[in-house]
């Protein structure tokens, strides 16, 4: 009876020890670290607009007009909280038609035409960047709403691409939110 209120007591302790450990002192830890040494990306790496966010460098937002550029479809409809994929194969009649579907909305017929970024959804559903591609695909289109030349959107979109990270994981990409950011900016700034 002695050694089993020993186990129990010797249990009780290590359980709130690490409670204490882990639940308290190393979250706290881990926060100080990250609001002094990287405060932006801690609190969400929002973006702000006249004072309030407008939203986050790391999560896409749907644009629907024409003079915007277009991000990635989402499965999950942009929502954050039930964010994922479709889990829909390449043999899937429903996948067939819903890129049918995307590919008209940019006024093309054959989709093997539009860069596969703009077709097909992310696997989160989430992602905030096209590909340069996709990006240069909707220069006409939006070049075309906002009364500007190709060559001079051209040049915007060049300027909002971001390298892959530390010049080695992924590809060039363009955040669409920037950009459209970017581009309403130089919008305002145009009729001052």
């Amino acid at each position: 009876m002695n050694t089993i209120l020993k186990s129990i007591t010797v249990s009780i302790r290590a359980l709130l020890v690490f409670t204490v450990l882990c639940g308290l002192i190393y979250p706290f830890c881990i926060h100080a670290i990250a609001q002094t040494f990287f405060k932006n990306q801690a609190d969400g790496s929002l973006i702000l607009q006249d004072g309030g966010v407008i939203g986050s460098h790391l999560i896409v937002q749907p644009f629907a007009k024409v003079s915007y550029f277009w991000p990635r479809p989402s499965a999950a409809d942009y929502a954050t909280m039930p964010s994922g994929a479709s889990n829909q194969g390449f043999t899937s009649k429903k996948l067939k038609e819903t890129v049918l579907t995307r590919a008209q909305s940019f006024g093309v017929s054959e989709p093997q035409k539009i860069p596969s970024d703009l077709l097909f959804a992310s696997g989160s559903g989430l992602d905030p960047d096209i590909s340069l591609e996709g990006a240069y695909f909707q220069v006409s289109r939006v070049a075309k709403a906002r009364s500007l030349g190709e060559a001079v959107l051209r040049n915007i979109v060049e300027q909002c691409v971001e390298n892959p990270q530390w010049n080695i994981f992924g590809e060039r990409r363009v955040n669409v939110l920037l950009l459209n950011q970017t581009l309403d900016k130089i919008a305002s700034s145009t009729r001052e």
